[in-house]
């Protein structure tokens, strides 16, 4: 297949406002799938073609539920927004979910964790915790997401498109503090280049001294200005994740937490099951984790142990 089509198609979900995460994503899936139907247009696509390599995922690749889902999901964005074709009811093989339960870091060892760190890394991973991000939506916070008189947050365009306000804990003050000072000073050198924080290009059109404005910088911008990856703009763009793996990986080694593999979604797990073993209510815990669904949400009731909630170990009525 031409990469002109596969442009045609890069160029539709940037006009319909799809992450870049989500673009690649997409355009990933895509291409295999036309790989898989032997480089055929997908115009000349047989529909049943999409239900034989959803089934051949499944049986022959043995990929996870959630990766035949994303794949699903690129493929109908193609057929069904792209291409107008209706796929209809798709008869494929589902893929075994496997439930898992998260990785948790108890207290003790968060705070063993907190104390391998300092400045802007520890500020990072406090978030995490602390407000049970992700670490994608933590390192694209702003200025203006902060509010510091009412300990909270906001989270602007966070897993499947959505905005939520999550708590702030009162003890990050000062640092968020410093490093806002710190950001705002950065861009208003930046702005003296004529540069400034990446935007969306339709925020730009919208807004185009918006770069100038002190409520647009990144609490924790990178280090060197870059190109917009959508409109080719020189720009300051955010700390990219890979830094933030990185120095976690030492601080984890140096806590010696040997036992449990400890990423940086580990954090937002340890803060789901710590609310819920403060008894925070569920209902208020999904709103924070901005899940749509409580039942996702439930999966933390396994990792305290009490999806059996009123029962007992008969070993415990004998000892």
């Amino acid at each position: 297949m031409s990469s002109a089509f596969i442009e045609e198609v890069r160029a539709n979900i940037r006009l319909r406002g799809y992450s870049l995460a989500t673009e690649k994503t997409y355009l990933l899936w895509i291409r295999r799938f036309i790989y898989f139907t032997g480089n055929q247009h997908p115009v000349d696509v047989e529909i049943s073609q999409i239900q034989a390599y959803l089934t051949y995922l499944a049986t022959e690749r043995s990929v996870s539920a959630n990766t035949q889902k994303v794949a699903l999901n690129s493929i109908v964005f193609l057929f069904q927004k792209f291409l107008r074709r209706e796929v209809g009811q798709l008869g494929f093989k589902l893929a075994t979910k496997q439930r898992t339960i998260p990785t948790v870091l108890s207290v003790p060892e968060v705070a063993r964790v907190l104390d391998q760190l300092e400045g802007r890394n520890k500020l990072i991973i406090q978030l995490l915790y602390g407000s049970g991000l992700r670490v994608g939506e933590c390192l694209r916070l702003r200025v203006m997401d902060i509010d510091l008189e009412r300990f909270s947050l906001k989270v602007h365009d966070g897993k499947g498109r959505k905005d939520r306000v999550t708590l702030l804990s009162a003890h990050l003050n000062a640092a968020l503090e410093e490093h806002i000072t710190k950001a705002i000073a950065l861009q208003k050198k930046d702005n003296v280049r004529g540069v400034g924080p990446s935007m969306s290009p339709s925020m730009s059109r919208k807004r185009p001294n918006a770069f100038k404005s002190p409520g647009w910088a990144y609490i924790f911008p990178s280090a060197n200005l870059c190109a917009h990856p959508l409109t080719g703009e020189l720009c300051r763009h955010h700390l990219h994740v890979t830094g933030v793996r990185k120095f976690l990986k030492v601080a984890v080694e140096a806590a010696e937490i040997t036992r449990k593999q400890v990423t940086c979604h580990t954090f937002r797990h340890s803060f789901a099951t710590h609310m819920l073993a403060n008894d925070t209510d569920m209902r208020t815990l999904q709103d924070l984790l901005g899940h749509n669904d409580v039942t996702t949400t439930q999966i933390y009731t396994h990792v305290l142990g009490r999806h059996f909630a009123g029962t007992v170990s008969p070993l415990d009525r004998i000892l």
